[in-house]
């Protein structure tokens, strides 16, 4: 596993967001999970973050260096692991306690939601990075979470390793709180966290480099061929491949982005995730039968 970091390292290669598959009695299911890095490895991905999809959300605390130090150990040689903390602060506190005795070279923490202020938000993530001593990834999810003046001072006290952006827009190209975060903070930075879908104009219009996605779990060569047609300015075929990956992305966004997911790992044939760690919970079988249709069809681009 890669243990220190750069700019230029976070975004050389599309950032993974597996989930994490477990046992009937909800613990850590090992094997599977090994067969789910695998696969992604296979395609020729090296970072894995572990956040939303694998439901680090409510990671019981007694799990969590379990956890952490299952992915730090099975992941290969060259592999980029960024594990997650909170989101409450109390939460995110106690896990860079944990951190502190491991070797990831930063961690994502996770957006609260309501009962915050954006001054509070940049207050506990400089807390945490003196806690953990590593700096912490920042995941934007949604707009009044944070503000372009707190992520410049951020980024400026070098407190941030980078910054994902998920703030879903029904045009992405229509986005004033990005315009003005790119003209505070180095796009260089700033990785579209929202899949394939929005890749291309947030990296050709707004200048970010790199982008996560969940569904790259089933197919990362194409995944890794869309983010290479992008840094050649190869626009047609990124949209070629980009359209490749919608009609999962269309369910996930119709039903449940982690859900669908989750399931489709397992439909596709790629590993059996089990049951999700409450308070969420599996697909119920009558959605079963599509998802798995629009698994099976993007592995098999991938395979082609």
């Amino acid at each position: 596993m890669i243990t220190s970091l750069t700019s230029a390292r976070l975004t050389e290669s599309v950032l993974a967001v597996p989930p994490l598959a477990r046992k009937a009695d909800y613990t850590l299911a090992e094997a599977e999970n090994t067969r789910i890095i695998r696969h992604i490895e296979g395609g020729g991905i090296r970072t894995l973050l572990y956040g939303g999809n694998a439901n680090f959300y409510h990671l019981p605390p007694g799990e969590y260096e379990q956890t952490i130090g299952y992915l730090q150990q099975n992941a290969g040689p060259q592999t980029l692991v960024i594990p997650s903390v909170g989101p409450a602060y109390g939460t995110m506190m106690e896990q860079a306690r944990v951190l502190r005795h491991w070797k990831f070279p930063t961690a994502m923490v996770l957006p609260q939601q309501g009962i915050t202020t954006a001054d509070g938000v940049e207050a506990g993530i400089r807390h945490f990075v003196d806690m953990a001593g590593i700096p912490a990834l920042l995941y934007i999810k949604s707009d009044g979470f944070i503000e372009p003046e707190n992520v410049k001072r951020l980024a400026d006290a070098k407190v941030i390793s980078g910054i994902k952006y998920a703030t879903v827009r029904s045009n992405p190209a229509e986005d004033d709180y990005l315009r003005q975060l790119v003209a505070m903070v180095d796009p260089a930075i700033i990785i579209s966290g929202i899949g394939e879908q929005p890749a291309i104009i947030h990296m050709r219009d707004f200048g970010l480099a790199g982008f996560t996605s969940g569904c790259i779990c089933i197919a990362p060569k194409l995944s890794h061929q869309m983010l290479a047609a992008i840094r050649r300015n190869d626009w047609a075929a990124a949209e070629t491949i980009r359209q490749v990956f919608r009609p999962l992305e269309d369910l996930r966004n119709a039903i449940n982005p982690i859900r669908v997911l989750h399931e489709a790992v397992r439909l596709a044939g790629i590993a059996d995730t089990g049951p999700l760690l409450p308070l969420l919970s599996n697909l119920p079988e009558a959605q079963h039968a599509e998802v798995q249709a629009a698994a099976r069809e993007l592995l098999a681009g991938d395979e082609g």
